[in-house]
């Protein structure tokens, strides 16, 4: 999307002007013109130069944004070095309207002051005058014109855009202004000629006095643009209020780093030197004391610190940061010293693609802003005509011209398209801030508007409700044996393999500290498919699964049958023994996530209904399922099943996808709205409408929820807006019993505007993540969907039948049917994790589409793209890689 700055742009009807003129640029596929930030996005291949003159034949001037297509175009021909200059954007966000509105405010109310004296103060309240203007109603009518002139040249600006539009065929607000404005300095001007005339025929002065005071309007002709102006300047405060969210993540954006080079001469020492941040590349080593921000992405690679990472994550607890973990740009490192290495900079790293979204989202357009629009573009010539209807229904009433002039430009004043166009993107505006500040970006405004329509959930499994990560769960022992003994010996095995589940022992004995008490294990061999074996303080130790183990050591019946019971839950035991001795087993599964569960029940309060999908087996999904307190499982489907069941859902109501590998991209996209966690990958997190810094479940029941008050305060602003035009034009008119003033009806549609404004900021005060009052947020009945409900009874083991969900037909497409299918043999993979690693691996070769392993049948199906060649070598070297063994292909 290139996005674009576009100027004098004041009201709905402008906003609707722009967006007519660029949707008819040749090459143009979209285009959301936002009056807030007075920026425009573009999609399609059209010419930037085709588009500025598009808008400036409007009537209306537009320039590239820094940062845009353009500027991305030489980013990239840069290279990593390049690095995101925010200051042009931040420039573009700054507020230059409100100083010079406030100075204009300044002037026009000296002066202004000044006319109301002489025009009321004096005859009203008896405020003194120079005896020269005592009964001179034609000198006091000589000095409220200059005043009037001197008031409407400094809101100058008023009249040469309205009248431009005009000549243009647009008229907008600008034009209801002037002409409200114009009309009564015109009239007054016709009268102080006729009062002139009667003098020069002899008409007493005193005769001269009714005229003066019922027929006069020069007052209102210079209060109406400085009321306007008034109410101009409240709402560009207010305007600029709700884009505070988005410079804030720009300043930001640290400005120097601190990197390491290699001292030149005799010392050959390592010297800190301070460069702009432009100047990091990425590889560069970087270091960053207490107190600092980290200058761009990196991993550490010396040191240990607690990491305020809040300003991305919206999370206050610093997270503690060791050699091999990430850290993001703009985080505060607070404690210790790091040294790291860059690994994303400029408008890769974190931060600049929050902004980039955030940015994004405010150029686009939300569904329901269409309304305001399609009626904003009719909305001026509507009121004009009102008006001029207005004056002659009271001429032939009976009424005099005065009277019904006031009538008429009451209702120009009065009527406020600005409401109209205001009221859906402030409040997305706000709403998408609120959001970055707490962890939840949303890339489109829709996808802000549709979130908190939704009412099912879909959740995948792995890495979303769960860690993605084997973990430890449990140890049992054999009499005679200690835990520590057990789990020391373990590690001395494990420490030895690649696999996932060993990485899970490892990492537990390692959070005792005592991994450099233990001696190497000689004589290691790995038997793929079912275990390890080794000599550890010259005692042969063997472990694996339980049909492995067998062959050294019988089995106690307890520990059988836990371990039968453990993989019913969809953990995997692994088994220990030492000459002869079963020792244990060691449990490790994929646990779930803390928060997990408790995000699953904010998302059932809200009324959304919850569904798991994942590829695994029917007993670890309902095993898991039973535990996060989904209502549905979905087990067993493949990454385009997912999809398909996406799809099958969406007949019950709208859906949320929420996931984070490539497998769950095709639902992502699918879904009516796609949400991927932040710890996810670039695929899932690009295939996404929604992205979650915090990776919890309880950040999306925070995106429902936010989505829902944004709704609401947007339907709040459209009432507003409506009703406050339906209801002052005929008032203004003077329809009723009331006939009002002009002026009165100019800071009436000044008041609009600002209202409008403030009722969007309340979302500011919206806690976002607060469960308190979700059940008053939805009220909808929920759905009963044609799925399996999780299996309660924790340990039984479910048949694939019956874990099933109702038939699900897959059409056969095309490029399907064009593909290539192969049946790997491999031995090694004992668990869900084994299966994981290899579709991964495989998945990474250019020549494989699609991965199926299956750990049960020790085979994996392959799918080969018409047009790739099948590379067995390739396919043998990634698989023995991950210390598995291939057999061969069929």
């Amino acid at each position: 999307m290139k996005q674009y700055q576009v100027t004098g742009m004041s009201c709905a009807a402008c906003q609707a002007r722009v967006e007519k003129a660029v949707s008819k640029v040749p090459g143009v596929e979209s285009v959301a013109v936002s009056l807030l930030t007075n920026s425009m996005g573009v999609e399609g291949e059209a010419a930037p130069a085709s588009v500025i003159e598009a808008v400036e034949k409007a009537g209306y001037g537009a320039s590239l944004k820094d940062g845009s297509a353009a500027s991305h175009t030489s980013a990239s021909a840069c290279g990593s070095s390049c690095s995101l200059n925010t200051a042009p954007a931040e420039d573009m966000l700054k507020d230059t309207e409100t100083p010079k509105l406030v100075k204009r405010l300044v002037l026009s109310a000296a002066f202004l002051l000044i006319l109301m004296y002489v025009s009321m103060g004096h005859n009203m309240w008896g405020f003194p005058l120079p005896e020269y203007f005592h009964h001179n109603f034609i000198g006091l009518a000589i000095l409220q014109m200059l005043l009037a002139i001197v008031v409407m040249i400094i809101n100058r600006k008023f009249f040469e855009n309205g009248f431009r539009s005009i000549l243009h065929g647009a008229p907008n607000m600008d034009t209801l202004v002037a002409l409200g404005s114009g009309v009564s300095f015109a009239w007054s001007l016709v009268v102080l000629f006729s009062m002139c005339g009667k003098i020069t025929q002899g008409v007493p002065l005193m005769d001269l006095k009714d005229i003066y005071h019922d027929q006069l309007y020069f007052e209102s002709a210079a209060m109406i643009p400085a009321l306007i102006t008034v109410g101009k300047t409240l709402e560009s405060l207010s305007k600029g209020r709700t884009t505070n969210a988005l410079k804030s993540l720009m300043r930001l954006t640290p400005k120097t780093a601190r990197i390491l080079k290699e001292e030149q001469g005799e010392g050959n020492g390592v010297i800190e030197v301070i460069v702009p941040i432009e100047q990091v590349h990425v590889g560069e080593l970087f270091a960053v004391k207490p107190g600092e921000s980290i200058p761009v992405d990196g991993v550490v690679e010396e040191g240990e610190s607690a990491v305020d990472e809040s300003a991305l994550t919206g999370e206050s607890v610093p997270v503690d940061k060791a050699p091999g973990d990430t850290v993001s740009a703009a985080t505060i490192n607070r404690s210790g010293y790091l040294r790291c290495r860059a690994t994303r900079v400029g408008e890769d790293t974190t931060l600049s693609k929050i902004i980039q979204m955030v940015s994004d989202a405010a150029a686009t357009k939300a569904p329901i802003a269409r309304i305001a629009d399609k009626v904003s573009g009719i909305f001026v010539p509507a009121v004009i005509g009102i008006a001029i209807l207005v004056i002659v229904g009271w001429l032939i009433a009976g009424q005099d011209l005065s009277f019904s002039l006031a009538r008429g430009i009451s209702v120009l004043v009065i009527s406020c398209p600005c409401a109209l166009g205001l009221a859906t993107p402030v409040a997305i505006m706000v709403g998408n801030g609120l959001g970055a500040r707490n962890g939840v970006l949303f890339k489109t405004s829709e996808a802000l508007e549709t979130a908190g329509k939704a009412n099912i959930v879909a959740l995948d499994k792995t890495g979303t409700i769960t860690s993605g990560e084997p973990r430890v769960t449990r140890i049992l022992t054999c009499d005679g044996v200690a835990e520590g003994e057990l789990l020391e010996k373990a590690y001395a095995l494990e420490k030895k393999s690649e696999h996932p589940l060993a990485r899970a022992v490892v990492e537990r004995y390692e959070e005792q500290d005592a991994a450099k008490n233990v001696a190497e294990v000689t004589g290691f061999a790995i038997h793929a498919g079912h275990g390890l074996e080794g000599r550890y303080l010259e005692k042969l130790l063997h472990g694996g699964n339980g049909e492995y183990i067998r062959q050294f050591a019988s089995i106690p019946k307890n520990i059988e049958e836990a371990a039968t019971n453990f993989a019913g839950n969809g953990e995997t035991p692994l088994f220990f023994e030492e000459e002869g001795k079963l020792l244990g087993i060691i449990v490790v599964a994929d646990t779930i996530k803390s928060d997990s569960p408790e995000g699953i029940r904010q998302l059932k309060n809200l009324g959304l209904r919850v569904v798991m999908l994942t590829g695994d087996n029917p007993a670890t999904a309902h095993a898991i399922a039973g535990k996060a307190e989904v209502d549905y499982v979905v087990a067993g489907v493949l990454p385009d099943a997912k999809a398909q069941t996406v799809k099958t859902l969406q007949e019950y109501g709208k859906v949320i996808m929420v996931g984070d590998g490539i497998n769950d991209a095709p639902a992502l996209t699918s879904a009516d709205i796609g949400i991927a966690i932040g710890a996810g990958t670039d695929v899932a997190i690009d295939s996404a409408d929604i992205v979650l810094m915090n990776s919890s479940l309880t950040d999306v029941a925070a995106a429902v929820r936010l989505s829902r008050k944004t709704l609401r305060n947007i339907h709040e602003n459209l009432f507003w807006a409506f009703f406050y035009n339906i209801i002052c034009i005929p008032i203004a008119a003077g329809i009723l019993a009331w006939k009002m003033n002009p002026m009165v009806g100019a800071a009436a549609m000044s008041i609009s505007s600002f209202t409008v404004c403030m009722n969007a900021l309340r979302l500011n005060l919206f806690n976002m993540k607060d469960p308190g009052r979700d059940r008053a947020l939805h009220g909808k009945s929920l759905v009963e969907l044609p799925f399996p409900k999780p299996d309660t009874q924790v340990g039984k083991v479910l048949s694939a039948e019956q874990a099933a969900p109702k038939k699900i037909n897959i059409p056969e497409t095309e490029e399907r049917s064009s593909t290539m299918r192969k049946t790997l043999k491999i031995e090694g993979m004992m668990c869900g994790h084994c299966e994981a690693s290899v579709k991964k691996a495989l998945e990474e070769l250019d020549f494989i589409s699609l991965a199926m392993p299956d750990h049960k049948s020790n085979t994996c199906v392959i799918e080969i793209p018409e047009g790739k060649e099948f590379d067995e070598a390739k396919v043998r070297e990634v698989i023995e890689g991950k210390d598995y063994k291939y057999l061969g292909a069929e």
